[in-house]
């Protein structure tokens, strides 16, 4: 029986009392691709952070690889690549660098990274195509090259759940195509991903299983379905203005 790596049952998740996730149960179990889709403000973003323990559920329970999430510690067994947020973030930085950070869950911040870290931060730099940018610094890299980057942080930490917030939104196709090829990658060696999505683009074709989110509500579980109205537009875009900032620790460092 295949392990599962993520459980939600029954959860229910709310902002200033008014419901988001309404008695959502999912299960991901390991080496499924999942791709989590719905609408702006469906809820699918509140159900990743609630995952990760970002946001508390006032009904149901969530458990990551069998333990429940507010007692799970060991977090060098999870990636997260969070929705919107630049890698440089102002810090004089460069690429290898902010790579390097996603090592301190596996290593711990007071020992010095060794070999086996400089080689995960190379392996992980030419799994999405930066590998020639390592030393130039942050700031200067496009958008979708900076969101490359912090998947890329997300892998040098050689975790066995990969969980990603909208990875594709708003960058170049040459970006996408580079996410997809990290993606293979990783799901070839054996890795399990929960990616949320309102457009899959290159990544369809590696998604073994679609949710969709339909107001609070898990609307379909199973094949990923065609896309239709609005959603179908390669230039629609959206946020969630629903969900709070996620707390810097955790995606900082996993």
């Amino acid at each position: 029986m295949t392990p599962e790596v993520i459980s939600v049952t029954h959860g229910v998740v709310g902002y200033d009392g008014r419901p988001v996730l309404r008695d959502v149960s999912l299960t991901v179990t390991a080496g499924e691709v999942v791709a989590i889709l719905g609408a702006n403000g469906s809820g699918k973003s509140t159900l990743v952070r609630a995952v990760l323990g970002l946001v508390p559920l006032s009904a149901g329970s969530v458990t990551l690889f069998g333990q429940q999430v507010r007692r799970f510690r060991q977090w060098h067994r999870v990636g997260y690549v969070p929705q919107r947020l630049g890698a440089g973030s102002g810090v004089p930085a460069t690429v290898a660098e902010v790579v390097a950070s996603g090592r301190l869950a596996r290593r711990g911040i007071l020992r010095p990274p060794g070999r086996a870290d400089r080689e995960a931060v190379a392996e992980a730099l030419r799994a999405v195509g930066l590998a020639d940018r390592a030393k130039d610094p942050v700031a200067t890299l496009s958008g979708g090259q900076q969101q490359r980057t912090l998947i890329a942080r997300a892998l040098a930490g050689r975790p066995e759940l990969l969980i990603l917030d909208e990875p594709t939104a708003g960058v170049d196709t040459a970006s996408q195509e580079a996410f997809a090829g990290a993606l293979r990658g990783f799901a070839t060696d054996g890795g399990t991903v929960l990616l949320v999505a309102h457009e899959l683009g290159p990544l369809r074709p590696l998604i073994s299983r679609a949710v969709v989110v339909h107001q609070g509500v898990v609307a379909h579980d199973g094949t990923v379905p065609d896309p239709a109205g609005h959603h179908a537009a390669p230039d629609h875009d959206h946020v969630h203005p629903h969900g709070p900032e996620e707390p810097a620790g955790l995606w900082s460092t996993t």
